[in-house]
């Protein structure tokens, strides 16, 4: 009964980590770590370029639930939402800062080998275009 339970742990430890490495997730965080503090919602959505309403608040949820992110509403005029890391949030600043630091430093040498690959396959992709001649058939002599 072992053998199911563990399968189960590493099922959802990876569903924890597509959920962490996910793209908004990242920049939520990011977002939220430079604010030093608290963000109302609209102004997270702000600091993050091309996130949807609907796909911030989906972002947050599953924060909220992994217990790294804290919703707090706001009473007042306008009443609002505000957000936060949590403790446990506060522990992938490092991971993150270290992951933005990889990227600038090797940002340049990723655009190059992707140019070769671009190029490498646009060449083989032309190479397949190129009609085929079929081999010459020497004429019966009669």
């Amino acid at each position: 009964m072992s053998a199911p339970r563990a399968h189960k742990g590493r099922d959802s430890d990876r569903l924890l980590l597509d959920q962490i490495a996910d793209r908004w997730t990242i920049l939520v965080l990011r977002a939220l770590c430079n604010a030093h503090g608290r963000l109302r919602f609209n102004a997270l959505r702000r600091a993050i370029a091309g996130v949807s309403q609907k796909t911030l608040t989906q972002c947050l949820r599953r924060l909220e639930r992994n217990g790294l992110v804290e919703r707090r509403l706001i009473d007042g005029a306008p009443p609002g939402v505000e957000y936060a890391t949590t403790a446990l949030g506060d522990t992938l600043e490092k991971p993150f800062a270290a992951l933005k630091a990889w990227t600038c430093e090797h940002a340049a040498a990723v655009r190059a080998a992707q140019a070769r690959f671009d190029a490498s396959a646009t060449a083989a992709s032309e190479l397949r275009e190129l009609p085929r001649r079929e081999p010459s058939r020497s004429q019966p002599s009669r």
